[in-house]
């Protein structure tokens, strides 16, 4: 599902993110994509950061940092004993962001090292108070042969709620990375329904030389579209999934099947998987119940984004 999906093309470059066992100043924006300085942004906006490296041949976390309103639960134990994995939760005290928070988090995958990333719960975005917007800022490396997951529950903006989210990644040619990125219309039992403000998503993927793979950015903004509800019809959320790197290959190619087998069974049978609805001038609309895409990127057009 892509309504209000924007694709942009920004210069920038990952030689300034955490390299190997150092750790050293990242340029950060603000909600406005404008550059702060290091310093300022460093003091004020770094909430928390985690290193994984290789130790007695096992990923493991070498450094882990968090303050308020954030913190990293690091479990000893996930899944099967034999998967070489470190997880890592992250949560919001209070559980959200509320309005005028700023928050930034670094992560370093070392070579040939396994992290997650995930969330015990949605991220949940409360009501903006004036115009102030609430901000979170990601970035990471990907060493070599290395694979980061970002797979997080899925952001929920309340009524009137602004927030902007930026991550970017720094990556070398074998290195692997799934991203997932999603939003839901809000608290939909309670009658919200993409009523709020402004929602700014933006994905930046670069090789570590510089060179951008994948740049893109969401936004949904009430004052430049009018009401978002209108513009998302029926559609409860919006997801977007990067599936990058050579570990990837064989799930890249799976889901660009089942993507376009689902959706091919959509339309030559639409009756069956459509949803039926009257619009305001009481005129009948047929439409899909699901949309979803599948893309490759990249110059040996190896990567792949997927959006519902």
């Amino acid at each position: 599902m892509s309504y209000g999906a924007v694709v942009t093309h920004q210069s920038g470059s990952c030689t300034s993110l955490i390299q190997s066992n150092q750790r050293v100043a990242l340029p950060s924006v603000d909600g406005r994509g404008r550059i702060m300085r290091s310093g300022e942004a460093v003091r004020e906006m770094e909430m928390g950061s985690v290193v994984v490296e290789k130790v007695g041949g096992r990923s493991s976390v070498t450094s882990c940092f968090s303050r308020y309103p954030l913190k990293f639960i690091i479990p000893k134990k996930v899944g099967s004993s034999k998967t070489d994995a470190v997880w890592v939760y992250a949560l919001n005290y209070g559980g959200g962001i509320v309005s005028g928070d700023n928050i930034s988090c670094k992560f370093s995958v070392g070579d040939t090292c396994t992290m997650v990333l995930t969330t015990q719960g949605s991220t949940k975005v409360y009501k903006s108070v004036g115009s102030k917007c609430s901000q979170q800022i990601l970035e990471a490396r990907v060493g070599s042969n290395a694979l980061l997951a970002i797979i997080p529950d899925p952001v929920t903006c309340f009524s009137t709620a602004r927030y902007c989210q930026k991550q970017v990644f720094c990556v070398l040619p074998d290195s692997n990375l799934v991203m997932v990125d999603w939003i839901t219309s809000g608290r939909h039992e309670g009658g919200e329904k993409w009523d709020f403000d402004l929602y700014r998503s933006t994905n930046n993927i670069f090789l570590e030389d510089g060179q951008p793979l994948f740049l893109d950015t969401m936004l949904l903004d009430k004052e430049k579209i009018g009401c978002v509800q209108e513009h998302m019809h029926n559609y409860q959320v919006i997801a977007m999934i990067v599936l990058l790197g050579p570990k990837m290959q064989y799930i890249q190619n799976l889901v660009q099947d089942h993507v376009k087998k689902v959706m091919f069974e959509q339309l030559q049978h639409p009756f069956a998987a459509w949803s039926h609805q009257r619009d305001k001038a009481d005129h009948f609309i047929t439409k899909p119940s699901f949309i979803a895409s599948c893309s490759a990127f990249g110059p040996k057009v190896n990567y792949k984004f997927i959006q519902f």
